[in-house]
């Protein structure tokens, strides 16, 4: 009893098997084979196949993540020309702002725009300015054209009457510096003094015989509506005020109505 029971428990120790049969065909003197695998061993091999699967499937992946990379190469260098040109175009506007910039604060150097103004001398021209005229002859004040220079200083003109068309610049730009003193043409009536998107802020002056004058782009005006002004009293200090790119004056005269060149009745110092 004691052997029977311990072969029956070898039997149920031993590993289990598969066994594969092989039968040759059309070979009949040939007898089949047979071939036994653990369950074990068979288990092992697998997941040894299904290791080189997946390390298959993973190597693939990434032959085509790299073959897609590779693709965009090209793309990729025809984005960093363009950035390079781009740059390059920044690179040249920089300079060129730059040589505009110090164009600009020479010009400002050479007008004076640095140079405070006085307000206690406000009825006075500053040193090197143009003097006020000798006073008028009683003759001279009957005049009532106001052609008077609208300036102390002479200044430059850098844009022309354009008012015979229609919508055109109605009259004339003084390039100054800011603060100056800007003068009444001639005698007459505060009509408007104010501010607005394109002057900035302006005087309009109603003169005898159906005138009219524009100052703008002050910085400050000394008159408000309904004020008598005298031929040369300083009624502003030019400025940069509304559309406006750089100090100066915009000066306008209007007779019955129609803009007209300011050059025709007032003579440039």
């Amino acid at each position: 009893m004691k052997d029977r029971g311990q072969k029956e428990r070898r039997k149920k120790k031993a590993p289990r098997r598969m066994t594969f049969i092989v039968v040759p065909h059309g070979r009949r003197d040939e007898g089949t084979r047979s071939f036994e695998v653990s369950y074990r061993r068979l288990r092992a091999t697998g997941a040894l196949v299904l290791l080189l699967v997946l390390t298959w499937i993973g190597m693939a992946g990434s032959w085509l993540w790299v073959g897609s990379q590779a693709a965009r190469v090209p793309g990729l260098e025809g984005e960093v020309t363009r950035m390079e040109e781009e740059l390059a175009q920044v690179g040249q506007l920089g300079l060129a702002l730059r040589q505009l910039e110090g164009q600009y604060h020479r010009m400002r150097e050479m007008l004076g725009a640095n140079r405070p103004a006085d307000p206690g001398s406000i009825w006075l021209p500053a040193i090197g300015e143009l003097p006020l005229p000798e006073p008028m002859s009683d003759e001279a004040a009957a005049d009532s054209v106001p052609n008077a220079w609208p300036l102390t200083q002479r200044g430059f003109v850098t844009r022309e009457h354009l008012g015979v068309i229609p919508g055109q610049h109605p009259g004339i730009d003084i390039a100054v510096a800011e603060g100056s003193y800007v003068r009444a043409a001639g005698i007459g009536v505060v009509i408007e003094a104010g501010e607005d998107d394109v002057y900035g802020r302006f005087v309009r002056i109603k003169h005898p015989e159906g005138y009219e004058s524009v100052y703008g782009h002050a910085s400050e005006l000394f008159v408000v509506p309904t004020d008598e002004v005298e031929r040369h009293q300083v009624i502003a200090l030019s400025g940069n005020t509304g559309t406006s790119t750089a100090p100066h004056l915009h000066f306008e005269i209007w007779q019955d109505g129609h803009a007209i060149d300011p050059r025709q009745i007032v003579a440039t110092p």
